[in-house]
């Protein structure tokens, strides 16, 4: 844990100073996930299963319509449970792009073959002004924006620590 903090602590600073969320994903992504546009899904949103990698109170705040919560971490019951095709079209998202690209990693570990991350997340899809909705399926303007440091690059809609 002592090792783990002085990292933790550098990567705090780090994202003070990224200007956009295209910095974010250039330094902590790697790519290894297509990415999809949020205007891409918008037009093509029946054509793929949306699954929300956030935790789940992120979740309840608010999320992409028709978005599936299946937790930032991989649990094979859940995507079980979902009875997904290895091979069917799915988008994954979090808050801004590093947690979906870690999970989609892990799914293609797993055998799927059609994963994209979707670029800029939920910031990107509400600053592009699309809706969100609660759990109720009621839209909202509310987004959980993960901590403080993150609520900076969301530009559009009521941040939620």
């Amino acid at each position: 844990m002592i090792i783990a903090l002085p990292l933790l602590f550098g990567f705090v600073r780090s994202l003070h100073a990224q200007q956009s969320i295209d910095d974010v994903l250039k330094k902590y992504n790697t790519h290894s996930i297509p990415y999809i546009s949020v205007e891409t899904l918008k037009i093509d949103r029946d054509s793929y299963t949306i699954l929300d990698t956030r935790k789940k109170e992120e979740y309840n705040v608010s999320h992409i319509p028709g978005a599936i919560w299946v937790s930032e971490h991989v649990d094979d019951r859940k995507l079980d449970s979902l009875h997904l095709s290895k091979s069917q079209p799915i988008v994954l998202y979090c808050t801004v792009g590093i947690r979906s690209e870690n999970y989609g990693n892990l799914m293609k570990n797993m055998g799927f073959t059609q994963i994209n991350n979707l670029y800029g997340s939920i910031f990107a899809w509400k600053n592009a002004g699309f809706s969100v909705v609660d759990l109720n399926g009621k839209e909202t303007e509310k987004v959980h924006v993960y901590s403080k440091i993150w609520g900076k690059y969301l530009k559009n809609g009521d941040k939620v620590y």
